[in-house]
């Protein structure tokens, strides 16, 4: 428990002269430290049984800047408000933290809080300037370019939000009130509900930041209804006989065709993100497995090389070529999935601007590269390839998780029952 105790210094024979009033905070046997305050006192009127005056004292007023008679009470009231400024921020920091910088900076907060008012805007200002060098908490690496991208859209439409109500939006503005305005702004603009989702998401991180750093005193967007809406993405999977339609394309004379063809196959292969895809070199495998450490997660997996991944290697060489951008990337694979005949009708409902509607697809128009990671997980599942090992390598911490990942048609369900009930040679009597 931190005790604080106020004290002075008597440096001076001159019983009429001013002298500072220190603080000293003691927690443990790690914090030991001492700050001098703004508050003067004449030797004499000081108690050091009490600390706190003896008598009127003259005190100096931080604020006039000069000198005042302001009385006994007044000036110990001072010290009792700024004793429990201290122990309220004491509660609020880990031991570790509290050093004699933060204890000056506690006190000129007390005395000088207009010094410390930070605004929603400029704070998020501030946080998306700093976030390449923020840590994401899940895997202790820097935040990734896509995430601080999401940062600078949330704040494009807070701004414009603000913009549109003509109103200046402060932390105590973000309530369950707010929250629906600005959902149903979002909603206005056709945003899919995975897309709001992701903006209440994101804006959620902004004030958890500034509440952990003292910033935001308010928690009323913590109500349960205050949450990121979402719903299931009507995403799709490649079976393995579309991936032999793309392996057995014919592309000679196509490199850059080739090169995405290929890159799309080994992920589709490896499970990979395409983050991590550039991982695959030389020095990364060994005994015939690709070690890794994925770049979201930090998490180090092993993956076996399969035909198809050890022949794109053997073709470039023992490593694979570079990665275009992701939007290039998916424009080209769209056409060569749709050169492979890649092209079952696929029916794709998604929420927009609070109406639900289907519309009529070829597969190969939703082919990405995300299609590729999802495929890969779909098609062990539907092998019967243990589900544990599986997510050992995907990454995905719950089954419930990985259950909502994998795309499998009710079709597939029933055969894959099928298969295991044939698999029991049950005896009908």
């Amino acid at each position: 428990m931190a005790t604080i105790r106020f004290f002075i210094r008597t440096v001076t024979t001159d019983r009429n002269a001013l002298v500072p009033i220190w603080v000293r905070l003691r927690s443990g046997r790690a914090v030991d430290i001492e700050c001098k305050t703004d508050i003067l006192i004449k030797p004499d009127n000081w108690s050091k049984e009490t600390q706190l005056a003896r008598q009127r004292a003259d005190v100096f007023n931080h604020k006039a800047g000069s000198i005042e008679d302001s009385g006994r009470k007044s000036f110990n009231d001072k010290i009792t408000a700024l004793r429990t400024a201290i122990e309220t921020a004491v509660q609020e920091i880990p031991a570790s933290d509290i050093n004699a910088k933060w204890l000056k900076a506690v006190i000129d907060r007390h005395w000088h809080p207009e010094k410390y008012e930070v605004s929603l805007f400029s704070y998020i200002e501030s946080f998306n300037k700093t976030s390449g060098a923020r840590l994401n908490p899940k895997s202790g690496r820097p935040v990734c370019y896509k995430m601080q991208r999401e940062y600078e859209v949330t704040f494009r439409y807070l701004k414009e939000y603000a913009e549109k109500i003509k109103k200046q939006i402060d932390f105590k503005d973000i309530d369950l009130r707010f929250y629906e305005g600005f959902t149903q702004f979002l909603q206005d603009k056709k945003m899919a509900v995975n897309t709001i989702g992701k903006k209440v998401q994101t804006l959620k991180i902004f004030l958890n930041a500034a509440r952990e750093e003292g910033i935001n005193p308010y928690d009323n967007y913590k109500s349960k209804r205050f949450r990121a809406v979402t719903e299931d993405a009507e995403t799709i999977a490649l079976d393995e006989k579309e991936l032999t339609k793309l392996y057995e394309l014919d592309l000679s004379g196509q490199p850059a065709r080739d090169r995405v063809r290929d890159l799309f196959l080994v992920g589709c292969w490896t499970g990979c993100r395409f983050s991590d895809i550039s991982q695959i070199i030389p020095d990364n495998i060994t005994g015939g497995f690709i070690r890794i450490k994925q770049h979201k997660t930090g998490k180090e997996v092993v993956i076996p090389l399969h035909p198809v991944v050890r022949s794109v290697l053997n073709k470039y060489g023992g490593k694979l070529p570079p990665i275009i951008s992701n939007q290039k990337f998916n424009v080209i694979l769209k056409a060569i999935a749709k050169d492979a005949e890649i092209n079952d009708n696929v029916h794709k409902a998604i929420t927009k601007g609070g109406i639900k509607a289907s519309k009529a697809y070829k597969k190969y128009q939703l082919v990405t590269t995300h299609c590729a990671r999802r495929s890969f997980a779909t098609n062990l599942y539907l092998a019967n390839f243990p589900t544990l090992s599986i997510m050992a390598i995907t990454g995905h911490k719950t089954e419930k998780a990985f259950l909502r990942y994998i795309k499998v048609t009710p079709d597939e369900h029933a055969k894959k029952l099928q298969l295991h009930w044939e698999g029991q040679h049950l005896k009908v009597v």
